[in-house]
C-alpha cells in the first residue's frame, strides 16, 4: 500500500489567450484572433486532467487538493458557467478540500458588471487583478488594454461580489517612472483594499519585445532602488507584510497557492504549456520520487489531442536542491530542514556544507532551530546562492 505524503497538493489550470499580448509578457499567452471556442477548451481541460489522474492518481491518492490556480492568459475572458463546470467536474474527479482557495486572474479590462458575482458563485474565492500601474500613459507603454477606472470599478466590483481576498499586481522600474509616480500607484492600489500586493520590478525577459528592444527612458538601478525601499517601507506601514520577494500580503491572507509552489509543495498541471509536479513513496524502494509534467504550449495542437500531448520527466536526486531552493529561497522566512527532507527525499546533510559556506559569506543566516534564509545581501545576490546547489557538470 502507498504510503501517502506529508505534501499539499494544488492543481493549476492555464488558460492561454489574451485580448493582446503585452510587450513584457513571457508567459504561454497568445493572441486571441478569432472566437474564442471555451466549450472546447473546457473540454480538454477536463480530457486533460482525468488523464493525468488515471495515469499517476496513485502519486495523489488520500490527498484532497488543497488549492486551485486559474491563470493564463486571461482566465476571465471565460464566462462564469464554463468555470463553474469545470470546478463542479474537478470535485467529481479528485476530492478538494471544504475550505480550499480557488484563484482565478482577471484583466480589469474584461471584467463584466456582474461578472464576479458569477464566479464566486461557480467557487473562486479569491481573484487576481492585473493594475500593473494606475497611470494612463504608463499603460500605453506597456501594451496594457484596460485603463485605471477599470481596476477601481473591478474593485468594487469584487466587495459587491463578497470577495475580499483579492490580489493586486503592480509594477515599478516603468519607463519614465520617477519614485514619486511609483508611490503614487502603490498607493492608489492600497485604497482599494486588497488582501495582498504584488509588486514586482519590470524585467525585460528574454524572448520579449522589450527584450528585442528596450523601451526607453527606464529608471536608472538607483531609482528603482531608492523606489523598492520606500514601497517596502509604505506596505508595512500599511499592513502588508512581506512574505515573499514580491509579494505583501496582510496577516492570514497570504496566497496559499503560492506558498505551496515556494515550499516545494505537489501540483497537477492542466492546459496548454502548464507544468505539473508529483510525489510519492516508491513502494517498492520506499523512496520518495518526484515526477514533473509538461503539457504542449500550443493551444491548437493541445486542444487536438490532450492525452498525447503531456510528457512526464522524473527529477533525479542530484537536482532537488537547486529546484527545492530555486522555490523556497523566495521566501522571506527562508525554509526549515525538515521541510526540506519531507519534500525532496534527501537527508539535510546532503546541503549542510553548502549551508554553512554561504553563511560564512553572509548570504544566508539562521532564522530559528533548524531554519535557514537569506540575508539582506543574499536577497540581493540570490542567483548566486542558487549556482552554488546545481548539481556538478558530468
Amino acid at each position: 500500500m502507498t504510503k501517502t505524503l506529508d505534501i499539499p497538493l494544488g492543481l493549476y489550470l492555464h488558460f492561454p489567450w489574451c485580448v493582446s499580448k503585452c510587450p513584457y509578457c513571457d508567459f504561454n499567452s497568445y493572441t486571441l484572433r478569432e472566437p474564442l471556442g471555451e466549450l472546447a477548451y473546457v473540454d480538454a481541460l477536463l480530457i486533460d486532467l482525468e488523464t493525468q489522474l488515471q495515469r499517476h492518481g496513485d502519486f495523489v491518492s488520500g490527498r484532497p487538493i488543497t488549492t486551485v490556480f486559474m491563470g493564463g492568459g486571461t482566465p476571465s475572458l471565460f464566462s462564469a458557467e464554463s468555470i463553474a463546470r469545470v470546478l463542479g467536474r474537478i470535485k467529481e474527479m479528485h476530492p478538494v478540500s471544504v475550505d480550499a482557495e480557488i484563484t482565478l486572474e482577471a484583466n480589469p479590462a474584461t471584467v463584466e458588471r456582474g461578472l464576479f458575482t458569477g464566479y464566486a458563485a461557480a467557487g473562486v474565492n479569491r481573484i487576481s487583478l492585473g493594475a500593473q500601474t494606475f497611470d494612463r500613459a504608463a499603460l500605453q507603454r506597456l501594451g496594457r488594454i484596460h485603463l485605471p477606472e477599470d481596476v477601481h470599478r473591478s474593485a468594487s466590483e469584487l466587495h459587491a461580489a463578497g470577495i475580499d481576498n483579492f490580489n493586486i499586481d503592480l509594477m515599478y522600474g516603468l519607463p519614465e517612472q520617477s519614485v514619486d509616480s511609483a508611490m503614487r500607484d502603490l498607493d492608489e492600489a492600497i485604497a482599494l483594499q486588497p488582501a495582498q500586493v504584488s509588486h514586482y520590478h519590470l524585467t525585460l525577459e528574454p524572448g520579449t519585445p522589450f527584450a528585442a528592444q528596450p523601451p526607453a527612458r527606464l529608471p536608472s538601478d538607483e531609482t528603482v532602488e531608492i523606489t523598492l525601499q520606500a514601497a517596502l517601507k509604505r506596505l508595512e506601514q500599511q499592513g502588508y507584510h512581506q512574505y515573499e520577494i514580491s509579494a505583501h500580503a496582510q496577516r492570514g491572507r497570504e496566497c496559499a497557492h503560492n506558498l505551496l509552489y515556494w515550499r516545494f509543495g505537489d501540483y497537477i498541471g492542466v492546459g496548454a504549456g502548464a507544468h505539473g509536479k508529483w510525489s510519492r513513496i516508491d513502494p517498492d524502494t520506499g523512496e520518495l520520487e518526484i515526477l514533473r509534467s509538461h503539457q504542449t504550449r500550443e493551444p491548437r495542437r493541445y486542444q487536438r489531442d490532450p492525452r498525447g500531448a503531456i510528457t512526464w520527466a522524473a527529477v533525479p536526486s542530484e537536482q532537488r536542491s537547486f529546484e527545492y531552493m530555486l522555490n523556497a529561497l523566495r521566501l522571506v522566512d527562508g525554509f526549515d530542514e525538515a521541510g526540506f527532507e519531507r519534500t525532496t527525499g534527501l537527508p539535510y546533510g546532503a546541503i549542510d556544507a553548502v549551508i554553512a559556506k554561504l553563511v560564512g559569506r553572509g548570504l544566508l543566516e539562521a532564522a530559528g532551530a533548524g531554519r535557514w534564509r537569506t540575508s539582506a545581501a543574499g536577497r540581493r545576490f540570490l542567483n548566486d546562492i542558487l549556482v552554488e546547489f546545481l548539481p556538478p557538470k558530468p
